[in-house]
């Protein structure tokens, strides 16, 4: 690691929350004249590479200089008075549990803009396209930068609205409904947190996340937390997404275009999981605990049906369609992350975050994989890919289908990858809760969540059997297998899943720390 000052580190992280937007405002300008090259939209898509490379340069820059010998510590922070009044201050920090989330959103959305340089989705001006790609970035990353309660919530909501227009104006069939239905679900959601947000603040007397977090609810009486956690856990468990409320899922990942659905499953739905790490589990532990078997139960329920679906939408004949599949998987894998919360115990909730990362890493690369092949086949139709004219992956694009190969096997949580840790350190944490949770309870959600497992197991390796196996594919001209600027943009995340598979200290030696002082109630 490298020894940076404080006051560079406050730089990078405020450059990191604020430089893409100034590049999304830039994105909108007419390019200068030596930049324009031959055509003006392939000038603004190689300024979306600069802007999200430069930016995944200063998080690297921020994650050397970061102290990792006190991971729990909040550094590079700023903190001003915005809003004296309401005593509302631009506090920004990072520690061991945002610090991976930021690296991770800065390297997805560098990876979206590089593969979109070379496959823009069909639609309006680029312009527009990069301009939201960056918005989006500078939102989520700011989700898990700012340390003030409301600042969170504007920081959360903010990544809606271009959200929204990449699915209904660059999306595929049925745009429109599954953008209305990503919106309207979510804002719901937001504005019943809202209220959340406020009751804690005005009770407590200070928006400040730190200061809450190091209270650990003594200032607040125990219906105001419950109260307080209901409200916010509805808006959280809607972004999640938690069972039943995941129903708006996969029409938007289905609708969306490739990039959509590598952020939106890559980093979007983490930032309701860290909501509960943030914000429910220290600063209104006595809440959290009265809904933490709901929302363990919530959480398996959501593991076996997301299971269930997924093996419904494989099976032949159903007319599956593989990237509905993959949403369905997210619902399945984020019960985990639930369930490693619910258990409020370090193991559980490191688990939780490791599976967070986890989750992006292999989610991102397998909607990068089905994108590529609906643009190959000309549909994601399972029965269409396992047909007798279908894709067969391993002969006709063999490279191709090793990659789909490695993301199944990493999605159902193969020991050697990044997908096994973070279920198997859920389900300790389930099998040994907090205090004053029913143990037989969560060794009951345990066993069913362990049941998940093998459906996870099951549906991905038909997939893998349908699509890659079979006889090479009868056809004039063959499917292109990998090509240059997919290998670029996959990778990396083929990389880090190995990385964090067999060296899992990478990302416990940084989030152990910050949470054993989380549930500690600010002391380490």
């Amino acid at each position: 690691m490298i020894d940076i000052s404080e006051s560079v580190m406050q730089f990078l992280l405020a450059l990191i929350v604020v430089g893409p937007l100034i590049g999304a405002a830039a994105a909108l300008l007419p390019a200068p004249p030596g930049l324009k090259g031959k055509s003006p939209d392939q000038a603004v898509l190689r300024h979306g590479i600069v802007v999200t490379g430069v930016i995944l340069l200063a998080t690297l820059v921020l994650a050397l200089g970061f102290d990792h010998s006190h991971p729990a510590k909040m550094q590079a922070t700023t903190d001003l008075a915005w809003i004296p009044a309401l005593d509302i201050r631009i506090h920004l920090g990072t520690d061991g549990i945002s610090l991976p989330l930021l690296v991770l959103t800065a390297l997805l959305t560098f990876l979206c803009a590089l593969y979109s340089y070379f496959k823009m989705p069909a639609g309006p001006s680029p312009k527009a396209f990069v301009a939201l790609l960056l918005v989006l970035e500078s939102g989520t990353l700011a989700t898990f930068a700012v340390l003030d309660l409301i600042l969170f919530f504007l920081a959360f909501e903010m990544v809606l609205i271009p959200m929204y227009f990449l699915i209904a104006r660059w999306g595929g069939a049925q745009k429109t409904q599954a953008a209305w239905k990503f919106i309207l679900y979510t804002l719901l959601g937001s504005v019943v947190m809202l209220l959340g947000l406020l009751l804690i603040g005005l009770k407590s007397g200070t928006f400040d996340m730190v200061a809450l977090a190091t209270d650990n609810g003594r200032g607040l009486t125990t219906s105001v937390q419950v109260t307080a956690v209901l409200a916010i856990a509805l808006g959280l468990a809607v972004k999640t997404p938690m069972w039943p409320l995941h129903s708006w899922l996969p029409d938007a990942h289905t609708a969306a275009p490739t990039v959509g659905s590598v952020l939106l499953a890559g980093v979007l739905l983490k930032m309701g999981t860290y909501g509960f790490v943030r914000i429910a589990l220290p600063i209104a532990p006595e809440g959290m605990h009265t809904f933490a078997p709901y929302l363990a139960a919530f959480a398996v329920v959501g593991i076996v049906y997301g299971s269930l679906a997924c093996l419904s939408l494989a099976r032949k004949g159903n007319k599956g369609d593989l990237k509905r599949l993959i949403a369905y998987s997210s619902v399945g894998h984020m019960g985990f992350v639930l369930l490693g919360i619910a258990s409020m115990t370090p193991t559980g909730v490191n688990g939780a975050l490791f599976a967070n990362i986890a989750h992006g890493l292999i989610t991102g690369l397998l909607f990068f994989l089905v994108g590529a092949l609906k643009d190959r086949y000309g549909t994601a139709d399972l029965d269409t890919l396992a047909g007798a004219t279908g894709a067969a992956l391993y002969g006709s694009a063999p490279r191709f289908g090793a990659f789909l190969a490695f993301a199944a096997v990493a999605s159902l949580g193969l020991p050697g990858l990044a997908g096994f840790w973070g279920e198997m350190l859920t389900m300790f944490g389930a099998f040994d809760p907090a205090e004053g949770l029913s143990r037989p309870a969560f060794l009951t959600f345990m066993a069913i969540a362990g049941f998940g497992t093998l459906l996870t197991a099951a549906y991905m390796l038909i997939v893998v059997r349908r699509v890659c196996m079979g006889e090479r594919r009868a056809q004039s001209e063959p499917i292109a297998d990998v090509q240059g600027y997919e290998f670029a943009s996959w990778t990396p995340l083929v990389a880090l899943t190995v990385l964090a598979g067999l060296w899992p200290a990478v990302l416990l030696g940084l989030t152990d720390p910050a949470v054993q002082k989380l549930l500690a109630g600010g002391k380490s």
